[in-house]
């Protein structure tokens, strides 16, 4: 487990982003390539593609820095606007096939090409946390963890989730948030590392440090959006692509996330620690496989002592519930099922349900939106109903062991 103090980062854990020296050239070249020096005008053009030459160098200061190639381009550039007479102060070039916005992923994204000239696409993953707990990880995996504690979601060079997760019931493994910790780490000049904390009651619409956002200027990088006070959070980080949803649903919170897989792949060997990435160890899965089959028809959540209140819902009245918001009996609909049982809390359902409203926002495959928990067997059909049945209560059973 990793302590709070342990995830955030020392310093101002600035990001070593690779030096992008051979994209400043090369946009150079795109510029002048077509001037003809015979021409009136060429001055004025060449000395506009110069500064912005010198413009690309200076984003690159700092990820550059000890780089031969770059160190050459600047004293190459100082000697061509000397000879050229060009001041150091005035219009750019703004070919819009050449440059792009640093601080807009999707921007540069966009402007890659494969050597046969076609345009990239990035790809990107996705990553929920609700209920009790439920997770669904970059690889679409479903899982029902205990995890309880302090755990991190996301560990990357670019952003760092941990989620804190505490009994729902005493005496029993089922566990929900009621922490979640986030740090966007410094990015080139886009943003300052920024973190921001929620907890039960306390769904801030701002940074520890009190601010909204990262970034100069009026278009921001990274933006925290207050979609319902004190409910619902979304955060947007241009510069890496990323979206967050954060909500509070009675006691717990709920989490969900889309960001690109280059950046979500990008970490060290020692940070390999990520439940959105690998899941969670086999020791805290809860769930067989990801399957969480309906309990037998009208069974009562089990109880054990005293310790342990009776939920106020049955099968058939936990199913009815459900089904009020959940209209296609897939994993989403059967994690409310169990929640249900398990807690008793109707709040559950609500959870449920906007973790499926996030993966239709934030998931980039349709068709996987919906995951049904009978992807090793076929469809659960009336057959098969009472063999899966028979593994809830099971299930449940192990959750107050």
């Amino acid at each position: 487990l990793l302590s709070t103090s342990c995830f955030l980062c020392s310093g101002d854990c600035q990001l070593q982003t690779p030096c992008r020296i051979q994209k400043c050239t090369t946009d150079f070249v795109s510029l002048t390539s077509q001037l003809n020096s015979a021409l009136d005008g060429f001055d004025l053009e060449f000395c506009k593609a110069l500064r912005a030459y010198s413009a690309c160098t200076y984003r690159n200061s700092k990820v550059c820095r000890g780089n031969l190639v770059y160190h050459s381009a600047v004293l190459g550039i100082s000697d061509l606007m000397s000879q050229r007479n060009c001041s150091k102060d005035g219009p750019t070039s703004t070919n819009p096939e050449v440059t792009h916005d640093p601080c807009n992923y999707s921007g540069h994204t966009g402007a890659s090409e494969h050597p046969g000239g076609e345009k990239t696409t990035p790809t990107y993953l996705f990553c929920g946390l609700f209920g009790d707990p439920h997770l669904r990880t970059f690889k679409d995996h479903f899982q029902t963890c205990k995890v309880e504690g302090a755990w991190p979601l996301i560990d990357n060079n670019y952003l760092s989730v941990q989620v804190t997760n505490v009994p729902v019931v005493p005496g029993s493994s089922a566990t929900a948030t009621n922490k979640i910790t986030i740090i966007f780490k410094s990015y080139q000049d886009c943003t300052d590392q920024k973190v921001y904390q929620a907890v039960t009651d306390d769904l801030p619409a701002a940074f520890v440090d009190g601010t909204t956002g990262g970034g100069d200027g009026n278009t921001k990088s990274l933006q925290i959006v207050d979609k319902v006070s004190g409910k619902y959070i979304e955060m947007h980080a241009r510069h890496i692509g990323t979206m967050v949803y954060i909500r509070q649903l009675g006691r717990y919170l709920t989490l969900a996330i889309r960001m690109p897989q280059e950046l979500a792949m990008a970490y060290e060997e020692s940070q390999d620690l990520q439940l959105c990435v690998n899941g969670c160890p086999s020791s805290e899965r809860i769930d067989d496989s990801g399957h969480l089959p309906l309990p037998v028809r009208g069974q009562l959540l089990p109880q054990v002592g005293t310790a342990h209140p009776r939920s106020v819902y049955t099968l058939e009245s936990a199913t009815t519930k459900c089904n009020e918001k959940m209209l296609v009996k897939d994993i989403y609909f059967y994690s409310c099922v169990f929640d249900l049982l398990t807690t008793g809390d109707a709040n559950f359902t609500a959870a449920a349900h906007s973790a499926l409203q996030d993966v239709e926002a934030l998931h980039p495959r349709k068709e996987r939106w919906h995951i049904f928990p009978s992807s090793r067997g076929g469809a659960v059909g009336k057959g098969s109903q009472f063999f899966v049945s028979l593994g809830l209560v099971c299930l449940i059973l192990v959750v107050f062991l």
